[in-house]
């Protein structure tokens, strides 16, 4: 295994409402189209907006997403609050239910803030989970301690498909509520995130019932009853869109798209089930808030990058089993990226995690790239060394005279 002086030395690179409701105050018809013109996409990312969507109040966060320029790497960590965290875990003694935790808005908000409190990344991500919207349009869950999500009945046929409808956004007020008090926590200091899962990676537990390591239901259901996947896939993308619409109304300055499990297809099968979806979701959200930075996730991309980058998302979030250098040089300038240190390198003495990150920063190049970790925070991290990521990323600055170089200053050690 190479040393981290030579992977540094051998990158290139330096351094409350119902849907209906809704649609008529945001001005969405019953087509879903709005009266909001498309950006183009032209080449480096902050031409992908129109000069009227810019402003140089907008977090650190969201200008590196467009692709603007900025001082430093801004940087969060997917599963930022979690159980790694000694206030998280003590606040989920008295509240034993994930479901409690992640649907009470005073509890979404105070989780939501414990790693801002400790930590002041550039990103404060609403506590949820991709599951959270699925009772809004028909589809019940609980989550066992040991099994996790389980869905009593799984959508599998025909029949299974009449259980569904159109998002009531008003079971999920929680959500809009949380996102509107963190944007007042926050204020400009850092950009408060919303996600969704895509249409691909929720039908997984819808079909399976719950989590699965073969997906071989649903994987299946592309051959044996593919007419019945295509219509759960349509119903969660037009979903997932009002989903998205609704937080970004409540206040989320950007939003990441998971498709978590979209890696366990083969590319050309991800082309089929999940790109198109995802291109839909990205072409509705683009009609109603153009500005909005979106960010696409896939564990286990290094397969699809270049696919990824086809559905007209803004941010492609690598996972830590791809090359940094080797992904900006797949992707290209013209599209920001996320990423992604391995999770595991939270164990490591802190100065290896000081060279790990600034080896990463200096492959993204110093235009369009936001610090994260290339998986979510393991569950045992020392908070410490999560502080010592965030210090790190602050101390890195971009040096102007010379394109592609970062430096760093005053590294807290």
């Amino acid at each position: 295994m190479s040393s981290l002086s030579s992977l540094t030395s051998g990158c290139c690179c330096s351094v409350g409402w119902s849907s209906s409701s809704l649609f008529v105050q945001l001005g969405i018809f019953s087509n879903g189209r709005a009266g909001f013109r498309v950006c183009s996409k032209r080449k480096f990312s902050q031409k992908r907006f129109p000069r009227a969507c810019l402003s140089s109040s907008d977090p650190l966060l969201v200008k590196a997403a467009r692709g603007d320029p900025v001082s430093r790497p801004p940087a969060w960590m997917m599963r930022q609050a979690g159980r790694y965290m000694a206030v998280y875990r003590k606040l989920a003694e008295k509240y034993p239910s994930f479901r409690e935790r992640s649907e009470t808005t005073d509890l979404i908000v105070e989780i939501s803030l414990q790693p801002w409190n400790a930590f002041h990344p550039d990103g404060v991500i609403i506590f949820s989970d991709i599951l959270t919207p699925l009772p809004a349009f028909g589809v019940p869950f609980d989550i066992e301690e040991v099994k996790g999500p389980v869905i009593q009945s799984p959508i599998c046929s025909e029949e299974g498909l009449k259980t569904l409808h159109p998002i009531d956004l008003e079971k999920l007020h929680f959500v809009g509520d949380s996102l509107r008090i963190l944007r007042q926590e926050v204020g400009d200091k850092a950009a408060v995130l919303g996600f969704v899962g895509a249409p691909w990676t929720v039908a997984t537990y819808i079909v399976e019932g719950g989590t699965t390591r073969t997906y071989t239901t649903i994987k299946s259901m592309c051959h044996t009853a593919p007419h019945v996947l295509r219509a759960l896939l349509s119903h969660l993308t037009q979903a997932i869109s009002d989903y998205i619409i609704y937080q970004i109304y409540s206040g989320a300055q950007c939003i990441q798209i998971f498709d978590s499990w979209g890696g366990q297809l083969p590319p050309d099968m991800w082309e089929l089930w999940s790109k198109p979806y995802i291109e839909e979701i990205v072409g509705a959200v683009r009609r109603k808030y153009p500005q909005i930075p979106l960010v696409l996730y896939i564990n286990g991309n290094g397969g699809l990058l270049e696919r990824m980058k086809g559905t007209g998302v803004d941010v492609i979030g690598l996972d830590w089993t791809v090359d940094m250098a080797d992904g900006r040089t797949r992707l290209g300038n013209d599209i920001s990226i996320q990423g992604n240190v391995d999770p595991a390198y939270l164990f490591s003495p802190l100065h290896a995690l000081t060279e790990e990150v600034k080896r990463v920063v200096r492959c993204a190049g110093q235009r369009g790239h936001i610090l994260n970790l290339g998986h979510g925070v393991l569950v045992g991290t020392p908070e410490e060394a999560v502080a010592h990521f965030f210090d790190v990323a602050r101390s890195l600055k971009y040096d102007t005279n010379y394109q592609d170089r970062v430096e760093a200053s005053k590294l807290v050690v």
